[in-house]
C-alpha cells in the first residue's frame, strides 16, 4: 500500500475565460479527448493569480484578462497509479475580443510547446463533456455571470 507521501502533486491554474453574459471560450487540440479551457502548472514561486495569466498567454494569445477573480481550488486525481494528485485553482476572467474562433501555437516553456489549438466560444450552459473534469465548476461561473 503507498503511503501519501508517494503521491505527487502538481499545483495548476484553470481558466474560464467568458465573452458577454453566456460564452465560454474553450479549445481543442491535438492528443485531448475532449474540450478544454486553458490552463496549466504554477511555476516555483509563482503565485496562482501570475500563473493564470501567462498561462492563458501562452495558450491562447490572450493578454489582456479583466475582471480575474478566484472561483474555487480543489484536489483533483489525474491517476492512482502511480498516484498523481492535481491542486486545480480555478479562475474566472472576461474578455473583449470580437473574434468567433482563431488558432495558437502554444509558447513557453511547457510539454505543449509547438502545439496549435483551436479556439471558439461556447454557450456557458452547454452540456459538451470536457476534458479532466475542467467543467465541475462552471455552474459557478453562470451564477456571477447571471444578470442581478
Amino acid at each position: 500500500m503507498r503511503s501519501e507521501s508517494d503521491v505527487t502533486y502538481v499545483d495548476k491554474v484553470c481558466a474560464y475565460i467568458t465573452r458577454g453574459r453566456d460564452e465560454l471560450l474553450v479549445f481543442d487540440g491535438p492528443g485531448h479527448d475532449d474540450l478544454q479551457v486553458p490552463k496549466g502548472t504554477i511555476e516555483t514561486d509563482e503565485v496562482p493569480r501570475a500563473a493564470l495569466e501567462r498561462e492563458v498567454e501562452e495558450e491562447s494569445g490572450l493578454s489582456t484578462l479583466r475582471s480575474i477573480r478566484h472561483v474555487t481550488s480543489d484536489v483533483w486525481t489525474r491517476r492512482h497509479r502511480p498516484p498523481k494528485r492535481y491542486n486545480r485553482h480555478f479562475f474566472h476572467a472576461t474578455v473583449d475580443d470580437d473574434r468567433d474562433g482563431w488558432t495558437h501555437l502554444v509558447t513557453g516553456d511547457g510539454e505543449e510547446r509547438g502545439s496549435t489549438f483551436e479556439y471558439s466560444w461556447i454557450d456557458l450552459r452547454s452540456s459538451r463533456e470536457f476534458a479532466l473534469a475542467l467543467d465541475d465548476y462552471l455552474h459557478l461561473v453562470e451564477r456571477s455571470a447571471s444578470p442581478v
